[in-house]
């Protein structure tokens, strides 16, 4: 019997391997722009120093559109939840705090001008055809890399 070929998307490639893939994508697209203060932000307040990559940016907006890939209604409250940490305060006990929401919040709108994404009628977002079709595209070539 013939070997069915099927699509390739998101769910079947390794996270690392597709987010690194996809912010090389977004680095080169003109589209997608890095904000004149990625250089200077924390991307939480549990961070005591910004990022060092001089990619961070690139590779925070590829995890989110992945994200809002698989999960779509996603927000960016949840995002925040998702990329927080613990808070050390010294000798004192550990605190949960959440993420900078302006990152994500600039992300999300960069993604929906490239028409990646689009917001939902009751908050939240989630992949336009385009963007689920450019994020399969890439998590097929990624698969096929691996594969060799």
């Amino acid at each position: 019997m013939a070997e069915e070929t099927r699509g390739i998307c998101v769910r079947d490639v390794p996270a690392k391997a597709f987010i690194a893939a996809y912010a090389e994508h977004l680095k080169n697209s003109d589209k997608f722009e890095l904000p004149v203060w990625a250089d200077l932000v924390k991307t939480s307040v549990a961070n005591e120093l910004a990022p060092y990559g001089d990619d961070w940016y690139y590779i925070r907006a590829a995890s989110i559109a992945r994200k809002v890939y698989l999960r779509p209604g996603v927000g960016v409250g949840q995002l925040r939840k998702w990329y927080g940490g613990n808070y050390r305060r010294g000798t004192k006990t550990e605190h949960f705090r959440k993420a900078n929401a302006g990152i994500i919040r600039s992300v999300l709108l960069q993604l929906e001008e490239m028409k990646v994404t689009e917001k939902l009628e009751n908050g939240g977002r989630q992949m336009t055809r385009v963007g689920q079709q450019d994020l399969d595209r890439i998590a097929g070539s990624v698969f096929h890399d691996t594969e060799e």
